[in-house]
């Protein structure tokens, strides 16, 4: 098992738009290709104009061929294309992680 953990900072005081247009036109796209996120969070702490999420995936195959199939998806481009006009966005990181061998994912 591999997580896609991907940390997004949007510009002050967009955090909130930037999800709610998410929610409305991204997530059932997204959830549809890559199934449940392991995790969605904001901030109590440290930067509050972050958020957080991260994807399981079985393998990095899997993990590319449901990308690929997201990035087909004319819901999915339609809140791409949303989400470049609102423009709340000013830093995405993404980082491929795998768990220690003691600690095993639930789910």
């Amino acid at each position: 098992m591999i997580f896609d953990v991907r940390t997004y900072t949007c510009k002050p005081g967009m955090l909130n738009r930037h999800l709610a247009l998410y929610k409305q036109m991204g997530l059932a796209p997204q959830s549809r290709h890559l199934g449940e996120p392991f995790a969605y969070m904001v901030g109590e702490t440290g930067n509050v104009n972050q958020y957080m999420h991260i994807w399981a995936y079985q393998d990095a195959g899997a993990r590319e061929r449901q990308r690929a199939a997201l990035w087909l998806d004319p819901e999915w481009l339609a809140y791409v294309a949303e989400s470049g006009k609102l423009g709340a966005l000013e830093v995405q990181e993404s980082r491929l992680m795998k768990p220690v061998d003691f600690f095993k994912p639930k789910g």
